[in-house]
């Protein structure tokens, strides 16, 4: 991995201009004011068209158990990717990343998926930028089993149905790994991202309200296979 050195006065548009490039800022905590620019020899990609859907999962998502929204909530979903949780190391998102991207949720680059509880309990999402045909997921929190699992089953079918061509996952964990992420050289991650940024999509081809029914979602994702 190289690392670009810190950067405390980043801006939204600077952050756009970096995802453009291949670069991405982190903190060491969330307790470190400073930013560092992350450039990785390996890119995780997750492939929109081998996202791994266990038989299990695929009944959950179609059980609409969870009651799935997009760009409801950006502030709760940082939060919960923020929080530290037993199997989670400790955060790096600090108040800094966290204003810059919430700059740029209102500004309409970054998007989030969320899960609720029919009760109106918030448990699980994950949020990410969306820049041309290229989406660059951030963090993802649960607090329901597979309610994380469920937000993504739901981003990758909606990705799909709007056209997207990247989803960028930074780095590829054992979990990840399990649900189909890859690592890609990053001169191959470069060349797939400026095709990606150059084309046209839409986050909105399904709309925002009503939620979309896991079914929905669920054929979006294993349409081709």
């Amino acid at each position: 991995m190289s690392n670009a050195g810190q950067s405390p006065d980043i801006t939204p548009q600077l952050l756009l201009r970096a995802y453009s490039i291949g670069m991405f800022p982190m903190s060491e905590s969330a307790d470190d004011p400073n930013m560092f620019w992350v450039d990785p020899d390996e890119r995780g990609v997750f492939p929109l068209d081998g996202l791994i859907v266990s038989k299990s999962l695929a009944k959950v998502v179609r059980s609409d158990r969870f009651v799935v929204k997009v760009d409801n909530d950006f502030e709760a979903v940082v939060e919960g990717c923020a929080s530290s949780a037993r199997g989670r190391g400790d955060t790096w998102i600090n108040a800094s990343i966290r204003k810059l991207y919430g700059e740029l949720f209102h500004m309409g680059f970054v998007h989030t998926v969320e899960t609720w509880t029919p009760e109106g309990e918030l448990v699980g999402g994950l949020y990410g930028v969306a820049i041309g045909a290229a989406f660059f997921g951030e963090s993802m929190f649960h607090r329901a089993t597979d309610a994380s699992k469920v937000a993504l089953v739901h981003l990758v079918g909606r990705l799909r149905a709007g056209g997207f061509v990247l989803l960028d996952t930074q780095f590829v964990t054992p979990h990840l790994a399990s649900l189909g992420a890859q690592e890609v050289p990053r001169d191959a991650y470069l060349a797939a991202l400026d095709a990606a940024i150059s084309r046209e999509a839409d986050f909105y081809s399904w709309p925002k309200e009503p939620p979309v029914p896991g079914e929905v979602a669920l054929r979006a994702v294993l349409a081709d296979r």
